[in-house]
């Protein structure tokens, strides 16, 4: 079993379980000799006149030369000194983010907070935010957070997993932690960011490892649909691609090709894709059948995408109808212009007559 490094959290909680068992004992210590040179030095009745008791006002005598007084003020110093030395220590280990980096198995989730909700974004893609699925976590696993805001200060936090941390337009903060058992938390703001602060909140789902593997790979599941303009589904004489954007910044090729015979009833249900982001689309056709189609898919959460499939030459039969009606307008138009012409003649010749 892999061995999960300890985070800021479990540092602090050692750093306060230590000074609480000292603090026990040293109280614990002092208390009884309180009370045991209360008992010793009581005043009884039966106590002699000469016996060696501290007066007030008077320097006491014994104590063996002040080596009790010397011991107890040496003990003291040694226990403060090396208290301070390892806190410190300790408290550099928080403080660097070197020493605290979980490892390469460590899960980086950006969380992007506004009014008044919260955006998680997986480094393979995914997007989830307060408004749908929330947070999902696997149980057991270091958790990498790089927090920020879009607006004004926020403040990330969940209290049953004692995390914490701030979010601030422009910065990022970073830090990590680990959701030993499954279940149910809920992701609070704890910085006053206006109206909405007290419902900016959002759920956090830690599943086991096997289910969380399941619920991302829900998540990465796109399917495509063709049909025609008459909602018939289009079944052979086709190629789907699909390429990512950034195809180039990542080491594996995030480019695939479908034929045909691949999709079931003009349907297709791809699950083997591992990376979300946007992806440009293309379905080109064998025939004049129908137009290719280029689109985009912003593939960040399960994709279902219906395309209906245009006829080539639709919009050139439309404009042919609109040019033969224009020119019909036009034959229109001189027809009425012989017409007024026709008339000025006539009212040309009246007016000669009358002469």
């Amino acid at each position: 079993m892999e061995v999960v490094p300890r985070t800021r959290v479990d540092v602090f909680e050692d750093i306060f379980l230590v000074f609480l068992g000292l603090g026990t004992l040293v109280g614990i210590v002092v208390i009884a000799y309180t009370l045991y040179n209360a008992y010793k030095y009581r005043d009884t009745e039966d106590r002699s006149d000469d016996e060696d008791l501290p007066s007030v006002g008077e320097l006491p005598t014994g104590g063996k030369g002040g080596k009790k007084l010397f011991l107890s003020f040496g003990l003291s110093a040694i226990i403060v000194i090396s208290l301070v030395i390892w806190t410190y220590g300790m408290l550099l280990y928080v403080e660097d983010p070197g020493m605290e980096n979980p490892g390469e198995d460590a899960m980086e989730i950006d969380v992007e907070g506004w009014a008044f909700e919260w955006d998680f974004y997986y480094e393979n893609g995914v997007e989830t935010s307060s408004l749908d699925d929330g947070l999902v976590l696997p149980a057991d696993k270091p958790i990498w957070i790089e927090v920020t805001s879009t607006d004004v200060w926020h403040t990330f936090g969940i209290s049953d997993l004692r995390v914490k941390a701030d979010a601030i337009p422009g910065e990022y903060d970073q830090t990590w932690f680990v959701a030993d058992e499954p279940g149910e938390h809920t992701v609070e703001c704890f910085e006053l960011c206006g109206p909405g602060h007290s419902g900016m909140t959002s759920d956090v789902t830690v599943y086991e490892q096997d289910r969380f593997d399941e619920w991302m790979d829900e998540q990465l599941t796109m399917t495509i649909t063709l049909e025609d303009e008459d909602e018939e589904r289009v079944t052979d004489g086709f190629e789907l691609s699909l390429e990512h954007q950034n195809n180039d910044e990542f080491e594996d090729d995030l480019s695939f090709t479908f034929e045909d015979d691949e999709f079931e009833n003009g349907s297709i249900t791809i699950e083997d894709i591992e990376q979300g982001g946007p992806y440009d689309v293309e379905i080109t056709f064998e025939g004049d059948e129908f137009d290719d189609i280029e689109d985009t898919i912003d593939f960040t959460g399960p994709v279902d995408e219906t395309y209906t499939l245009e006829t080539p030459g639709g919009d050139d039969e439309n404009g042919g109808e609109d040019g033969e009606s224009g020119d019909e307008g036009d034959e229109n138009g001189e027809e009425n212009q012989t017409d007024d012409e026709n008339t000025d003649e006539e009212t040309t010749d009246d007016g000669g007559d009358g002469e």
